[in-house]
């Protein structure tokens, strides 16, 4: 079982325990998990000490730690990563600012309490009529996979209706019905792209993804993905090709902004629809909203 689920069944027993009609019961039930759990905590946090005592070895092993999805899992369960929360949140927006970047956007932390993450949108990613997906699919998936002891997100400059503040909370994504690292059934979510870390630099492909063919660009080691239309003609992009840093339609001819969220640099009312891409160690993963999400 994945770490994520033994979690889940710890929690369930201990909602179990906690329902108990007996008082005597349950009481007992109680203590004896939390005695397991300070003495396992107690272990773990010495097993790490003695390993940071080695020197660069140990910290090493430690690094490793840190990456092992089982470990990392046991550890973030006694509050024992460790790499600090604010740095892994820091890595984390790392890999989306690229995408932020082709808005003309980005994000800045703004503080880290209690677990909360607060972010301020900067730039044109403010008024970006995506920017409601953007924080949901790229900022969150990002951040809860690096961190996942994480409560929730708040974010500003999101133009998101049903926030008059200006601020919006992102619940986790963690949820059966839409959970970011499996695809729900429907094609919605993250979805794996495969083949897409072979695409050659300069290059544009297509490749299905749930059944929905998008079209995938690589610049300057940067990867995008946009829909396969074209909104100039109405024609496919299946043989599109990359003109310096632009996206020409094989059809019309119109040329489309590659790092710049697909606007149109001969009909500036014309733009391709960019989808949240993420790439790790080799992996690449892109958003595909529910229909009628913009």
């Amino acid at each position: 079982m994945e770490s994520q689920q033994l979690i889940q069944r710890i929690e369930e027993l201990v909602r179990k325990i906690e329902a108990m009609p007996d008082p005597d019961a349950r009481a007992t039930g109680v203590e004896l998990l939390q005695s397991l759990m300070e003495l396992n905590a107690a272990g773990i946090d010495r097993m790490m000490e003695m390993a940071a005592e080695t020197g660069a070895a140990g910290e090493a092993l430690i690094d490793g730690f840190a990456q092992d999805e089982m470990v990392r899992g046991l550890l973030l369960l006694y509050g024992l990563h460790p790499v600090p929360l604010e740095t892994r949140v820091a890595e984390a927006l790392v890999k989306v600012r690229p995408y932020l970047q082709s808005h003309g956007g980005n994000v800045e932390v703004l503080g880290i309490e209690e677990g909360v993450v607060r972010l301020r949108m900067q730039g044109s990613c403010k008024s970006c009529p995506s920017s409601s997906m953007t924080l949901k699919l790229a900022i969150e998936e990002a951040i809860y996979e690096a961190a996942p002891d994480v409560i929730a997100i708040e974010a500003e400059g999101v133009l998101e209706p049903p926030a008059p503040s200006g601020s919006v909370t992102l619940g986790r994504l963690h949820r059966e019905e839409d959970a970011p690292h499996q695809p729900n059934g429907n094609g919605h979510g993250w979805q794996d792209v495969s083949g897409l870390t072979a695409l050659a630099q300069g290059s544009v492909q297509t490749i299905a993804v749930s059944g929905r063919t998008l079209l995938f660009c690589r610049l300057d080691e940067t990867f995008y993905a946009y829909s396969n239309d074209c909104p100039g003609c109405g024609q496919t992009l299946q043989e599109a090709y990359l003109e310096a840093n632009s996206i020409v339609c094989p059809a019309c001819k119109e040329r489309y902004d590659c790092a710049g969220a697909g606007r149109g640099l001969d009909q500036p009312g014309l733009q391709l629809e960019p989808f949240p891409l993420l790439m790790e160690q080799g992996r690449a993963r892109v958003a595909l909203p529910h229909l009628g999400t913009s």
